[in-house]
């Protein structure tokens, strides 16, 4: 070795023989001070997310639009910055904890209220009211020691106090890298004085920028004239000018460096960015109800349904769809500018938005909606993550896919996930083509991107086969037999059967007992005015204990039908409608009728019905079913299972009226009575068992709604068809799909991305004609595909 140290070795030595458990606290420590930076960052945001208030919404913009767009790190100001904000606030809140001021005397009364002024500034009364801001700040001091160890907190004084001294054009022109944002904001030295201000700029460094000599040319001008235009300011407005111009001057000068760079370490967080935005977007789906009033509905499932779609769901997903396609566009487009710009609209908007204006929608605080806060969160680590991408500037070229960079079946799947979201693949080709500068039309783009994915795949296929050859000659082994073959064999069984599973456990495992709340019964002779009505309600509604439908059960011992039909219900799906035997309406009939029905109850030749309705109205053969099941839907039918036998038959009812004479006047009134009674035999009174179905949870009545044949039609059917595509055809696929080397057609390709993104359109073209005849001519692409030798 080219260094020995034998107390280092042995400290080395000491360092790895130590418990697991130290190590990994250690290497945790180590973890904490290499990114300190970022712990910072996230005890600021979990701040601001607790308090959600004015006080605490500063320093989240800052980290969004200063600390993280500072190159190569955020200076000392912005440090000492925060420190001293966060101190100030604490010294603020504490001050406004006194008793004395009016708005903390009826604390209880306006702690929830999210329009509060104190609440909405943050000097309101409570609990804990500064244990995360000394956490925050505890979080800046660490940091602060750690700059301090490694000899950068000073880094920007040492700055200052050269550039200070006369600094000449070589000077400036020998200086390497890119400016720090800490010089950015100090390259401007104004003058106390406000008789004569004087404004001066460091010359344009002579390193290569992305942008031409002539833009820097431009700006030297521009600031050349401002710094005219200061000398004559000398009037009473100079010192707001002056002022002003201390604000503005530095900013203006900062993110003019940060778009264009002296040098640029690219980049590409894209995907990042996307699946964090895919990430939010997922919470607006299924937690859509915490960014509207409470009465919306919880479930997504059910609003829609219903045919509703919440207007705060609808804006979300238009909102969150927008800034991703947008988001896109700045990516394809590669502008920095934009990409700026963007930031500082999403920062400022969506702070205002979250803080200040869904508070009032969803009338509760921020710090009480735990979904708003999620939401919040993860668009923080988007923030991030496009300050990233602006710091490091965008990627020159963009060729191709994210997830086919490499050839393994990780990609594959996940690349095959991909095409498989309904409209995603169509839509990604289509903002491509148009934010792209291209010269294919958009039919040969598509044309292109679905050569290259069908190719992708096959090439995966491919290196697959390479890794785990197959010898000639030789069988299939039975672990890809069957590992392959019986996933696919229970698959398709699982499809075919799915209905009647789904039926059948829906509502026999998650099925809900649906009891009814009212029964009625109305009987009418031969079309006349009802004679009798009568309703049960709570207490004459009961339940069978296990006594009694054990008994029950025991009456059918031998009834084959009744038992089968049975086996379906528990003692908690049968209720006992104990209805009274009078009627609850006196019989309201005028003399003609009354008479004409006299009539035909005497005529014994002649035929006269009695109707007994309980859901609908029907006619029966006999009179009292006993047994009504209660579907899911609204027809009620009597059970024609339990109606034979001893205890099984249709029961025969007396009907008897009742004349009351008074002095009011003379009322009738009939009275019923079942015969064939299991309770309450002595006592004038029907009975009625109702055997109510189990329902499906409301998640999934949209889809047990349809029934058997709803869900063979839906599911079987559809899903069939696309098996059915998968085994049939593939005889004139053959010549696109057994390549046996498909290198030669990935790499043209690839060739149309990089001569696309590199201006060459006239070669594009030139690429795309030979990819298009390549495909047309099987003679070519035979010769093209051969496996190499």
């Amino acid at each position: 070795r080219m260094f020995h140290d034998d107390e280092l070795e042995e400290s080395e030595k000491f360092y790895v023989g130590q418990p697991r458990v130290l190590l990994l606290i250690y290497a945790l420590y180590n973890t904490l001070v290499a990114r300190s930076e970022m712990v910072c960052y996230f005890v600021i945001i979990l701040n601001h997310m607790i308090s959600a208030s004015m006080i605490t919404l500063v320093l989240p913009i800052l980290i969004f639009l200063w600390a993280m767009l500072s190159v190569p790190r955020p200076s000392k100001r912005f440090w000492m910055t925060a420190i001293v904000y966060t101190e100030v606030a604490i010294v603020i809140k504490y001050f406004f904890q006194f008793g004395f001021f009016p708005w903390n005397k009826y604390v209880d009364y306006t702690k929830d209220k999210p329009y509060h002024p104190p609440n909405i500034i943050g000097i309101e009364k409570k609990e804990g009211y500064v244990h995360y801001d000394l956490v925050q700040l505890l979080a800046l001091f660490f940091h602060r020691s750690i700059l301090k160890c490694h000899g950068l907190w000073d880094e920007d004084e040492k700055g200052d106090n050269s550039s200070n001294k006369e600094d000449t054009d070589d000077e400036l022109s020998l200086t390497g890298g890119r400016r720090d944002s800490s010089a950015s904001l100090k390259s401007v030295n104004l003058a106390a004085s406000v008789e004569s201000i004087h404004v001066h700029f460091p010359e344009q460094q002579t390193a290569i920028r992305r942008k031409s000599s002539s833009s820097i040319s431009q700006l030297s001008h521009s600031l050349y004239f401002l710094q005219c235009k200061l000398h004559v300011i000398k009037s009473h407005c100079g010192l707001c000018c002056f002022r002003t111009l201390q604000v503005y001057v530095p900013i203006r000068q900062f993110f003019y460096n940060l778009i264009h760079p002296d040098y640029s370490a690219v980049t590409d967080v894209y995907v990042l960015m996307f699946l964090a935005d895919t990430v939010d977007f997922i919470i607006i789906v299924f937690g859509f109800w915490a960014f509207g009033k409470h009465s919306a509905a919880a479930d997504i499932t059910s609003s829609l349904s219903e045919d509703q779609v919440p207007e705060a769901f609808l804006v979300m997903v238009l909102i969150q769809f927008g800034t991703m396609v947008v988001d896109r566009a700045l990516y394809l487009k590669k502008t920095v500018m934009g990409k700026v710009i963007f930031q500082v609209i999403l920062v400022f908007g969506i702070h205002f938005w979250m803080f200040f204006i869904l508070p009032g929608v969803t009338e509760r605080k921020f710090s009480q909606n735990t979904v708003a806060q999620l939401w919040y969160f993860v668009k923080c680590v988007y923030f991030g993550l496009s300050a990233y991408q602006i710091r490091c500037g965008y990627p020159t070229r963009v060729l191709g896919n994210f997830l086919t960079k490499s050839y393994n079946y990780v990609n594959l799947f996940l690349f095959q996930g991909f095409r498989l979201v309904p409209f995603l693949t169509e839509l990604r080709a289509v903002m491509d083509w148009v934010w792209t500068d291209t010269t294919l039309s958009l039919s040969s783009w598509i044309c292109v991107e679905d050569i290259y994915a069908h190719i992708f795949i096959l090439k995966c296929w491919r290196e697959s086969e390479k890794r785990y050859p197959q010898p000639r000659g030789q069988k299939k082994k039975k672990v890809v037999k069957y590992g392959m073959g019986g996933m696919i064999i229970v698959l398709l069984i699982c499809i075919v059967w799915f209905p009647l599973l789904f039926m059948s456990l829906i509502k026999s495992v998650a099925g809900i007992t649906n009891k009814p709340l009212d029964v009625s019964i109305t009987i009418t002779l031969g079309g006349y005015q009802p004679i009798f009505t009568m309703s049960a309600q709570q207490s004459q509604l009961r339940d069978l204990d296990q006594t009694d439908f054990n008994a029950f059960l025991e009456s059918y011992r031998g009834n084959t039908a009744a038992l089968q039909f049975l086996e379906g219900y528990g003692k908690e799906d049968i209720t006992l409608a104990d209805l009274e035997g009078n009627s609850n309406s006196l019989w309201t009939i005028s003399p003609p009728s009354r008479q004409k029905m006299i009539q035909g109850l005497l005529d014994i030749s002649a035929e006269f019905t009695v109707v007994l309705s309980w859901t609908i109205q029907r006619t029966l053969e006999e009179v009292y079913p006993f047994y009504i099941k209660a579907p899911s839907d609204s027809l009620a039918k009597p059970i024609k299972q339990l109606l034979k036998g001893m205890y099984c038959k249709w029961e025969n009812i007396t009907v008897s009226l009742v004349k009351n004479v008074s002095d009011e006047g003379v009322r009738e009134w009939w009275v019923l009575n079942q015969l064939g009674k299991r309770y309450k035999k002595s006592q004038e009174s029907l009975e009625l068992f109702i055997f109510s179905d189990k329902v499906s949870p409301p998640s999934l009545g949209f889809l047990a709604g349809y029934g058997i044949m709803g869900l063979y039609a839906s599911v079987v059917l559809v899903i069939g068809k696309f098996v059915r595509e998968f085994f049939s055809g593939i005889s004139h696929s053959i010549m696109f799909e057994e390549l046996p080397n498909v290198d030669r057609i990935l790499k043209l390709c690839t060739d149309i991305f990089l001569v696309r993104e590199t201006g060459e359109l006239e070669l594009e073209e030139d690429l795309y004609a030979k990819l298009i005849f390549l495909y047309r001519s099987p003679e070519t692409m035979i010769k093209w595909t051969r496996e190499k030798t």
